[in-house]
């Protein structure tokens, strides 16, 4: 945790240095996760922020801006003040959306600097348990009847997204995507059987 708050504080304090101010002297430090609440960034990030708010004794605001496969609250976050009180907690999608969107309104290299890595974490495939008991039986169910499967993801281009789209093309079967604004929703709708898959991140031990 103090590697995290030294390599925060000390980009952010450059970043402020021009203007003659130390980091931070105001509050709040608003927090920008292009996924909603309850996604694997969100439940990532709260704890590590809780930790930095009472090191550096600031509290942080989180502020969801989903859509978009993550390009929503990227923009948001470019289009804020660089001034060290407006940052963005990503994933994956940060290095994959100038490969995937052919206009964006920010440039990912030019309009933001890294600060640090906070996790890592796999991606599981997830399916109703009353509809398939394993992976082959699936790709069968699919295969039998092209198209007929549908996978959910939390948004177009995203990493669940394109980790969906690469089991799909490995497996050899045809699928109908249905994206999301976040993982959340779509694991919502395989909790409630309306889709058949989602691929999801587990932020947390997966079972």
């Amino acid at each position: 945790m103090h590697r995290l708050l030294s390599a925060l504080a000390l980009l952010i304090a450059l970043a402020s240095h021009a203007s003659g101010q130390s980091w931070p002297t105001r509050q709040p430090i608003k927090l920008i996760t292009p996924f909603p609440a309850g996604s694997a960034i969100d439940s990532i990030a709260r704890p590590v922020f809780e930790q930095v708010s009472k090191q550096i004794g600031q509290s942080f605001v989180f502020e969801a801006r989903p859509g978009a496969g993550g390009t929503i609250g990227m923009a948001n976050a470019a289009k804020a003040e660089p001034d060290g009180y407006t940052l963005l907690v990503n994933s994956s999608v940060h290095t994959i959306v100038p490969s995937t969107y052919s206009k964006l309104a920010f440039d990912t290299v030019r309009d933001f600097a890294g600060v640090i890595p906070l996790g890592q974490f796999p991606n599981v495939l997830v399916v109703p348990t009353q509809r398939f008991k394993t992976v082959q039986e699936m790709v069968a169910a699919a295969k039998q009847k092209p198209g007929s499967i549908t996978y959910g993801s939390g948004g177009i281009g995203a990493a669940t997204h394109l980790n969906a789209e690469r089991f799909r093309l490995s497996a050899g079967f045809e699928a109908v995507h249905v994206p999301f604004k976040g993982a959340p929703e779509a694991l919502r709708e395989i909790l409630g059987d309306r889709i058949d898959s989602i691929s999801r991140r587990c932020s947390r031990p997966c079972r």
